[in-house]
């Protein structure tokens, strides 16, 4: 029988580097080629998120669109001017002078014997407050005592008792000129 001429008469092994590489080769393709899929995938997963919230922002700029289109402009109206009057009462309240407290405070400190005829309360351009009266005294120690009264409050600032004349009757006549801390004459809710 005779061999066909295409088979070969002889067989040579060939050498293992040459199937180890192609084995390699093989394992680095199939690598190449998951990682070009995960690729790939994440691309599509990018692209469709890129969808999702484009849709998301159009669907919130109508609702925003239609929250505007929904708002009364005389109502915005009505809170700016609320709010422009509410800022003015409390600069309004900032600045208010009360002398209740100026007066409270005199009534405590002052001895008993001691009397305003004429009071004049007044408050400068820089918030500074003066006072500046006429009274009698019984006597000239209860002037005396109403001067040290003023000086250890610490709320009638430099006061100063001019005038100073004895009645008939022993009593004695004064005038007054003082500054009135700040705190005291300001208004507190």
């Amino acid at each position: 029988m005779a061999i066909p001429p295409t088979l070969p008469t002889s067989f040579v092994p060939p050498p293992s580097t040459t199937i180890a590489s192609a084995y390699r080769s093989g394992v680095l393709g199939f690598i190449a080629y998951l990682i070009l899929g995960v690729i790939f995938i994440l691309a599509i997963g990018v692209f469709f998120y890129g969808r999702l919230l484009s849709a998301e922002y159009a669907s919130k700029e109508a609702a925003l669109h239609k929250a505007e289109a929904a708002i009364d402009p005389a109502t915005v109206e009505n809170f700016v001017r609320l709010r422009d009057r509410l800022a003015s009462s409390e600069s309004l309240l900032n600045r208010h002078i009360a002398f209740s407290g100026f007066f409270s405070s005199l009534e405590n400190i002052l001895p008993q014997t001691v009397r305003f005829s004429l009071l004049h309360l007044s408050v400068d351009s820089s918030g500074v407050a003066k006072i500046e009266g006429s009274g009698t005294a019984k006597s000239f120690n209860a002037l005396a005592a109403a001067s040290t009264a003023f000086a250890a409050d610490g709320n009638i600032k430099d006061a100063i008792f001019s005038n100073i004349n004895i009645n008939n009757e022993g009593s004695v006549s004064f005038v007054l000129s003082a500054t009135v801390d700040p705190e005291i004459i300001t208004f507190l809710p």
